[in-house]
């Protein structure tokens, strides 16, 4: 199977919608948008959605127009390196594990343990804790945690397309590795590693915003959608549609992925 013949089902058509409508959103806002994200002007302090500023300002003036634009590009940039990161090293890994076995299976089970031992969150925030406020520190925390759901799965996959008589028939008749690895365990491999793609984005953009939200990830004034949430919670009362921005991001990115991660026909 592959990636050109998969065929999505309705619910994954709306959870691709989703997500392209806030990736088309960010990319048009940061080139059609003349303001900054962290430009600050109290003379338009929470002023309501208008022709100059259609989303309005937050409690600082800064337009929410760019700074929607600005966090939604980070988390999709964030999430992007997370699962490429993750998918690459998890699927290597799975499959030396899952093919060679012997040392080299018992070596990475040893380090999978290890590192499953702490609750995954409970990680991120302690490696995001030494550094705050470092893209690259929160990025390494969350693929730590991405990778290891990618190594199990893709090992116990291949182990049971190395043990099939179809890769030993091929096998028998000499064909080398790379071509055992494209005929019988990539295709085994596919449609598992593209579900959890789709779900690692979800939770790498979750996991950001939750650090942001108890300021342990991005500082200000970097627009994060978390830390946003936590930034215009005191101001419900006075502009609930600003609250309600990243809030709404956040839900249609972590539900446009989990949509998309529904196995495909």
């Amino acid at each position: 199977m592959s990636l050109v013949t998969l065929r999505l089902r309705p619910s994954q058509w709306v959870g691709a919608a989703m997500i392209l409508s806030l990736l088309i959103f960010a990319l048009l806002e940061a080139w059609l948008h003349s303001g900054h994200y962290a430009k600050q002007n109290l003379a338009n302090y929470l002023m309501m959605p208008n022709v100059q500023e259609w989303l309005g300002t937050d409690q600082f003036g800064r337009s929410m127009m760019a700074r929607m634009g600005s966090a939604i590009r980070l988390s999709f940039l964030l999430s992007f390196f997370c699962v490429l990161t993750s998918v690459l090293l998890g699927s290597f890994l799975g499959v030396m594990a899952g093919w060679y076995g012997g040392w080299i299976d018992r070596v990475l089970n040893w380090v999978v343990n290890i590192l499953m031992a702490l609750p995954g969150l409970i990680l991120v925030l302690l490696l995001a804790a030494i550094l705050p406020g470092s893209f690259l520190m929160l990025y390494f925390a969350i693929s730590l945690v991405l990778w290891l759901e990618y190594y199990r799965v893709v090992r116990a996959l291949t182990q049971v397309a190395v043990s099939s008589p179809q890769m030993e028939a091929s096998r028998q008749l000499g064909f080398g590795r790379f071509y055992l690895f494209k005929r019988h365990i990539w295709p085994s491999l596919q449609s598992s590693v593209l579900t959890l793609a789709a779900f690692g984005a979800a939770n790498s953009i979750l996991a950001l915003a939750s650090l942001g939200f108890i300021y342990v990830g991005l500082q200000p004034p970097v627009a994060e959608l978390g830390l946003m949430v936590v930034e215009l919670l005191p101001y419900f009362d006075e502009a609930p549609w600003i609250l309600m921005q990243p809030l709404v991001a956040i839900f249609m990115l972590v539900l446009g992925f989990n949509l998309l991660a529904g196995k495909a026909k």
